[in-house]
């Protein structure tokens, strides 16, 4: 069989020293990811350049993030965080705005909203949050793959319903970006931690604002890096703020950016439907394969697949080499590019054993 595309970057990017299913709680570096981190650490580190890193490598992480989810750079601002990304957002609603979420939302996503004090929060089962959506709902803020059990949510019909009743939406792509294809202009607000499927050092992250939400989101943490034109902003206020979703960008982090670039470069390169054909397909043999041994894996069609009541076995797994999670009780396991049908396989003849 010819070699694919994937299984070529994975023989040149990957080697991983353990049957490794926990792309949901950390993605493993390429191998020039690591390189480009070491050569920028090391020349910081030995004097031989007058910054801390380059401007280039983070517009070209932002290119490539924008390309991954198909809208133009000018709509993404970079970050550090998920949480930095949300309380932006929060810091622009008015006061007693509702603001709806799942329940059990990831605590980034709800947080920065529920600190505030002043606005009305309000939790709905992940299967009913269209219908929960109300003519007071301001902001419906959710994941679209659920970090606790990887449940996929009916985005078509939370964005319906906002639609229908003016609010706007909040998607964290954190548990999807890199496997699931996402079209981030479908909503008003996307964020993304790129340290898990997109294969990112720690310290990336991604924010997406639509043209209009552009017009009411005010840039409270704007500083130089957020300017029309940087390098002439150093000193006092900001005379000119980006006319993009760059006044918003944090200052970068740039061991983390120039990581960032080469790990995005190689999602585009692979393709992210290759990679969901891929993770998904593997994802169904362990379910399949968990049924056979009795126990009934969290349904859907999802790359993460989750065991309740069985996470209690994560040390055994761990013991034997296999690298899985437990949350809230449950066993998740997490399937990404640079896993086989062998990991598998693997996973399940522990848990037999």
């Amino acid at each position: 069989m010819e070699t694919t595309s994937l299984s070529r970057a994975v023989n040149a990017e990957f080697a991983p020293s353990t049957t490794y299913l926990n792309t949901s709680t950390c993605g493993l570096l390429p191998r020039r990811t690591v390189a480009a981190v070491r050569t920028l650490a090391e020349a910081v580190g030995s004097g031989s350049r007058a910054d801390s890193g380059d401007f280039e490598a983070v517009e070209a992480a932002r290119s490539g993030f924008a390309r991954l989810c198909g809208v133009d750079a000018d709509r993404v601002a970079v970050g550090s965080s998920v949480s930095v990304h949300v309380g932006l957002i929060a810091a622009a609603l008015p006061p007693g705005a509702e603001v709806l979420a799942p329940e059990g939302e990831f605590s980034s996503v709800v947080s920065p909203f529920a600190v505030r004090g002043d606005l009305s929060m309000r939790y709905a089962p992940l299967d009913r949050l269209a219908d929960a959506v109300g003519p007071d709902t301001a902001l419906v803020a959710l994941s679209s793959v659920q970090s606790s059990n990887g449940r996929i949510a009916d985005l078509k019909a939370v964005r319906a319903a906002a639609g229908t009743h003016g609010a706007r939406t909040l998607l964290d792509a954190t548990q999807s970006a890199g496997w699931l294809p996402l079209d981030a202009g479908d909503y008003d607000y996307t964020v993304t931690g790129g340290f898990k499927f997109l294969l990112c050092p720690r310290g990336a992250s991604f924010l997406t604002v639509t043209e209009e939400a552009q017009r009411t989101l005010p840039p409270v943490f704007a500083g130089m890096y957020a300017a029309e034109d940087p390098w002439n902003s150093t000193y006092g206020p900001v005379g000119q703020l980006s006319r993009t979703a760059r006044r918003y960008d944090e200052p970068p982090a740039f061991l983390s950016y120039h990581g960032a670039e080469q790990s995005l470069a190689l999602l585009n390169e692979v393709g992210v439907e290759a990679v969901h054909a891929h993770a998904t397909g593997l994802a169904a043999r362990m379910r399949a394969g968990l049924a056979g041994l009795g126990h009934e894996a969290v349904p859907g069609e999802s790359a993460i697949v989750a065991v309740p009541g069985l996470g209690a076995r994560e040390p055994e797994l761990a013991r034997a080499g296999v690298v899985v999670s437990n949350r809230a009780g449950s066993l998740r396991a997490a399937f990404h590019l640079y896993n086989t049908e062998a990991d598998v396989d693997r996973a399940l003849d522990v848990l037999a054993g």
